[in-house]
């Protein structure tokens, strides 16, 4: 992975000492409601995840500006496949993901934790967002609370991150 692709050195070397000066935030955190094995569940990947019947992630904005990271999110229903979706990101190895859309975003795998009742259900919707933001305001202010009121209406308990 390379996530600094697409910057030029100058812009590489401020990233690196930026990254290097945030500070260790806590985690938020927030007990289950319930046991996990009655909880519903949802996957948040940052792999850039799009069905190809959906508007891609824009890539070709980021590469003409890689100060910039596309704020919006994806919807992907529950039954979507790998052969439903292509992965829009450019600081990943996509070949993996398009090998086996597990690596990112793991459908089938919770599919198996709630046959074995370790999950209680997985949810109608999962969701993909961009991991490379620089600027995240508008994912913060906007694309955020979307996401968490779309997930409170489908009755989602619990969410896992999966990081690309």
């Amino acid at each position: 992975m390379d996530s600094y692709r697409y910057l030029d050195f100058a812009t590489r070397q401020i990233i690196r000492a930026w990254v290097e000066r945030e500070p260790t935030r806590p985690s938020p955190w927030t007990p289950l409601p319930r046991p996990l094995e009655r909880c519903t569940v949802a996957l948040v990947s940052t792999a850039g995840v799009a069905r190809r019947d959906d508007v891609p992630f824009d890539e070709e904005r980021e590469r003409e500006n890689p100060w910039w990271g596309d704020p919006t999110v994806r919807r992907i229903p529950r039954e979507t496949t790998g052969r439903e979706v292509e992965i829009h990101h450019l600081h990943i190895e996509r070949r993996f993901a398009r090998e086996d859309l597990d690596v990112v975003l793991p459908l089938r795998r919770l599919d198996e934790l709630v046959a074995s009742g370790t999950v209680g259900a997985s949810a109608p919707t999962h969701y993909s967002l961009m991991g490379y933001i620089l600027d995240p305001t508008e994912l913060i202010r906007d694309t955020t609370p979307r996401l968490v009121a779309a997930m409170k209406a489908e009755g989602v308990e619990a969410v896992v991150l999966v990081p690309a």
